[in-house]
């Protein structure tokens, strides 16, 4: 069947297949100029978390809106120099001319409540800040380094630094298409939705995707323009930028970068190995010429079907490219052994004879790589669900084009002479040969050893996710993070929010004509009134929880209702503040300075309170889940009232919960994916010891991988944690090449010895040059700005390089051991 397609249709008419070829490569090439990059936080988020719904519900109570920081720290002046402040005072007001800055926080505008300290009362009639009233700066300093409120916060510990704080405006068009969208697909989901409502859907993703690039052109020329303030003031000051916002547009610009990278270091490095190999023109431009196609048509088709290239899947380029020059090598490989071999064949011959000998191996290697690649689909989260639908679709499109383009354009050149020149060439094969025939001890004896260095290494292995630690010292976005982790307070945001008992409400008497009855109905009238929501009770829990919540090593700044609670005592000679107090600046205080100290911190209408904290996210020692499960259970014993409930919230949290679940999936689903393989074997090679020896020539150079990450000290995190499904994916395509041309040469004399060195002499060599250019191809990644890119360009490369020995060592080696072709001797 095979060979009539190709006789009929491909070889007989290969200019009218390569031009209806290049028409579908055109039209998917222009919806590849569509494909979109998206690194916003959500694509790092479980949709259907629970905590997910629980931290909107959050950020609507208590207006969370997004904000910039800018570190500041003076070269040759004091901090409350006057110098000092003129530079803030200025750069505060070049940054309130970009157009999405709402307001500005500093050292200058802030309520100075404690320089000198004042009663109470003094307070609720309005309080001072530097830029309204002269203070005496030694007072000022005093307060800022100390002040519960503005300590380590708004101010170093050392004083040589400051945040200014850039609040942006609330984009609600934004919210609202994102709502809208989110509630058609929960229907979706749940299988409620109406035909018209499916409409709907289409046109809410539609919308919101639209609008949300808007906004993302928008942010990123803001915080352009924000850098290009900051560049004109490092004269007088060392200045960074941190910020949600802005990691978010770098990690664009880095993945774009990286796309560059990829793309052109890819080809120069494939040009130079091609080359290397094969020192022939049309060996270079044919496997860069199918290369070239099927990016382009699998990037077309994300552009056209949608999907979005994040952090996780920003290297499809790179493993597109490298699966896509693995099918071509083996192919012209394959190629160049038939025309040595047979030097009187014909072009015809020598092409029908080369893909029909590879399509079965290559198609079930090429359906073993997408297994492995989707295993990822079965994980909760979008991005890496698209990586495994990318990679699947993009792996499909390169055999497919392979297998087309490589016989068509071939027919169409003049047979060349082919010259055997290996073994002067490479000495690895003949060695890797000589070992497995002579050595064979010590093969399995390191085998054992890496066994036993994988077990080991693994149960070593952590499951973490620090942001500080995914860029480059030398980067930008790094030292300011550093700064604001180290000096501010902290990164990572964690909340904690407390949920009171609600009390029952007192009934008024609409039929009174007592005396006593019109004072119980005055008392409920205003027992509603917020200012008796403070109660005793809620501020020991609030105070207790805070005061905990500062022991912990690896938490940064917290602030709460506690902190004013503290702020009070010092004004109140000593004294605790009592709820009248408490009610009294809740209903007095002026606006602006409520919302900085009191609205961030308490709801009343729900009865709840929010206490928040940052998490010191360059902590060697921080383990972000271990820490959160501590949290939770120390605080159940802090609340003396169990009728009081609390909820941890934030980013802490949900990124926490996408990598636990992306780990626990994974798992799972690596022994289902071995499962599947070893199924997969099983069907190509109809032998369950065939089948066992080619799994357990997987499974264990490509556990070696979490010995060495865990001996390491890596962590496993977006990134690293898909390696195992990827090298599954890529590494048993030299598995089932090697076996299928090893049954073959076993025909030929029933020798073992001599079908392993047929074997390593002839597929050998594919398997060597296809390692080589993913080895080679893969090391491109350390050019990344992004660390987890640069330890998922490394591991794969050591995984890559495992898996090969595995293949030209332990795999013959099995092979020669257990023997499983006899049946085969037996039939002749």
């Amino acid at each position: 069947m095979l060979k009539k397609i190709y006789d009929t249709l491909i070889l007989k008419y290969p200019l009218i297949v390569l031009t209806l070829l290049m028409l579908f490569v055109s039209t998917l090439g222009y919806y590849a100029t569509k494909l979109e990059i998206d690194a916003s936080a959500e694509t790092l988020l479980l949709e259907d978390d629970k905590d997910l719904q629980f931290f909107r519900e959050v950020n609507k109570t208590y207006d969370n809106s997004d904000f910039l920081v800018v570190t500041f720290s003076p070269k040759n002046e004091e901090l409350l120099s006057q110098k000092s402040l003129e530079t803030i005072k200025n750069i505060s007001n070049d940054f309130l001319k970009v157009q999405n800055v709402e307001s500005i926080t500093s050292i200058l505008n802030v309520p100075l409540l404690q320089s000198p300290i004042r009663p109470i009362s003094d307070l609720v009639e309005g309080v001072d800040s530097l830029e309204t009233k002269e203070f005496d700066t030694n007072l000022v300093k005093n307060e800022l380094l100390h002040s519960p409120l503005y300590s380590n916060s708004l101010v170093s510990s050392d004083f040589k630094t400051t945040a200014i704080i850039l609040n942006l405006k609330t984009d609600t068009k934004y919210f609202e298409l994102l709502e809208k969208r989110n509630a058609l697909l929960k229907k979706e989901k749940d299988k409620t939705i109406s035909k018209e409502e499916k409409d709907e859907l289409k046109k809410a993703i539609l919308e919101f995707k639209e609008y949300r690039d808007i906004l993302r052109i928008q942010e990123a020329q803001e915080i352009e323009n924000i850098r290009d303030i900051i560049k004109s003031y490092q004269g007088e000051a060392k200045i960074f930028l941190g910020g949600v916002n802005m990691i978010a547009s770098d990690i664009v610009g880095y993945v774009k970068n990286d796309l560059i990278i990829y793309g052109s270091g890819l080809l120069a490095i494939l040009i130079f190995i091609l080359w290397y190999i094969f020192r022939h023109l049309r060996w270079i431009v044919l496997p860069l010429f199918v290369c070239l196609i099927s990016v382009v048509s699998t990037a077309g088709l994300l552009g056209l079907f949608g999907w979005e290239v994040t952090v996780i899947s920003s290297n499809f380029i790179a493993l597109q490219l490298i699966i896509t020059i693995s099918i071509v090598l083996h192919l012209i490989v394959r190629y160049r052994e038939l025309n040595v071999k047979y030097k009187n064949a014909s072009q015809y011959k020598l092409i029908i004879n080369t893909v029909l000998s590879k399509f079965n191996p290559s198609f079930f290697a090429i359906i073993t790589t997408v297994i492995g690649f989707g295993s990822l689909v079965l994980s909760n989260i979008e991005p890496v669900i698209n990586l495994g639908l990318m990679m699947s679709t993009g792996i499909a499109i390169s055999l497919f084009l392979a297998f087309i383009t490589f016989p068509a354009i071939l027919i169409l050149m003049n047979k060349k002479d082919e010259h055997e020149q290996k073994n002067t060439r490479f000495s690895f094969i003949k060695k890797s040969s000589d070992v497995v025939e002579h050595h064979g001890k010590a093969i399995i004896i390191t085998t054992i050893l890496v066994i036993v260095f994988s077990t080991t290494g693994a149960l070593k292995l952590l499951v973490e996710n620090s942001f500080i630690s995914y860029f480059k010292q030398s980067t930008d976005i790094y030292k300011g993070m550093k700064v604001i982790d180290e000096n501010l307070g902290g990164t990572t945001p964690l909340d904690i929010i407390i949920k009171f008992k609600d009390e029952p409400k007192p009934q008024i008497n609409k039929n009174s004509t007592d005396e006593f009855d019109d004072f119980e109905n005055e008392f409920a009238k205003t027992a509603d009134d917020k200012q008796y929501w403070f109660s005793q009770d809620k501020m020991d829990t609030i105070t207790a929880v805070h005061n905990y919540l500062e022991t912990i090593p690896e938490v940064g700044k917290v602030q709460s209702l506690a902190t004013l609670l503290k702020i009070g005592q010092s004004l109140n000679n000593g004294k605790p503040l009592d709820g009248i107090t408490l009610a009294l600046l809740y209903n007095q205080l002026p606006e602006k300075y409520k919302t900085l100290i009191l609205s961030p911190f308490i709801n009343i209408d729900k009865n709840e309170a929010r206490i928040t904290m940052r998490i010191m996210d360059s902590n060697p020692d921080l383990r972000r889940n271990d820490l959160i499960n501590k949290i939770n259970s120390d605080i159940r014993d802090i609340i003396k009232n169990k009728e009081t409930t609390f909820r941890l919230s934030n980013l802490m949290v949900l990124y926490n919960n996408m990598l636990q679940s992306l780990f626990e999936s994974q798992i799972s689903t690596l022994g289902f994916t071995i499962i599947v393989l070893f199924i997969m074997f099983l069907i190509l090679f109809r032998t369950l010891k065939l089948a066992t020896i080619a799994i357990l020539a997987n499974i264990i150079p490509i556990s070696a991988i979490f010995g060495i990450m865990g001996w390491l000290n890596i962590p496993l995190d977006i990134m690293t944690i898909t390696i195992a499904a990827i090298a599954i994916g890529i590494g048993v395509d030299d598995t089932i090449h090697f076996i299928h041309r090893f049954k073959e040469e076993f025909k030929v004399d029933h020798n073992y010895i001599n079908a392993m060195r047929r074997s390593h002499q002839s597929i050998g060599y594919a398997m060597y040059y296809t390692s080589l250019v993913i080895i080679i191809g893969f090391s491109i990644l350390v050019l990344s700005n992004l660390i987890p890119t640069i330890y998922f360009g490394l591991l794969t490369v050591v995984t890559m390089f495992t898996v090969l020995l595995a293949d030209l060592l332990l795999l013959p080696k099995l092979l020669l051991i257990f023997k499983p072709f006899d049946k085969i001797k037996e039939k002749k």
